[in-house]
């Protein structure tokens, strides 16, 4: 079954696109969920219009997606965390954490799922960290984990 993409479907198609598709797949999911409409020449008419929409909303993230990426480029956070023997943390640093300072520093939104770290961070010390926001906008970030120092009276 011929359909015209509506929407990015990963694995699948992107906006705009007209792929041939098993007729159940079309049915059950992409249609039924608003990513495709079939491929009839009614519906490319109608559907130049929502495409030429979803091509400008998509643009538009992406643009934005590159701003927030330039404002977190070579930022540099400290984390302070308490440590035991050879600097290793009692706990860790995850994305969570952050993604949370990142938040506070420029004023927007990061999301932890734009954190790309493999494990969390279990050590005092220097961290590179990279920030994927989109597919091409991606940052580099420096996280410092500082010992926690107790003061003795």
């Amino acid at each position: 079954m011929k359909v015209i993409f509506l929407k990015d479907v990963y694995g699948s198609g992107e906006v705009g696109e007209i792929k041939d598709v098993a007729r159940g797949y079309a049915k059950n999911y992409l249609l039924t969920h608003g990513f495709a409409v079939e491929a009839t020449p009614g519906a490319m008419k109608q559907a130049e219009s929502r495409i030429k929409q979803e091509l400008e909303r998509k643009a538009t993230a992406e643009k934005a997606a590159e701003i927030l990426a330039a404002k977190l480029q070579g930022k540099e956070i400290h984390i302070t965390a308490k440590v035991g023997n050879d600097d290793k943390l009692f706990g860790s640093v995850t994305g969570a954490h952050i993604a949370e300072d990142l938040s506070k520093i420029v004023g927007e939104v990061v999301d932890k799922k734009f954190i790309a770290i493999d494990r969390p961070l279990r050590e005092a010390g220097s961290h590179e960290v990279k920030v994927k926001i989109s597919g091409k906008a991606e940052a580099m970030v420096n996280v410092v984990i500082d010992p926690e120092t107790t003061e003795d009276a």
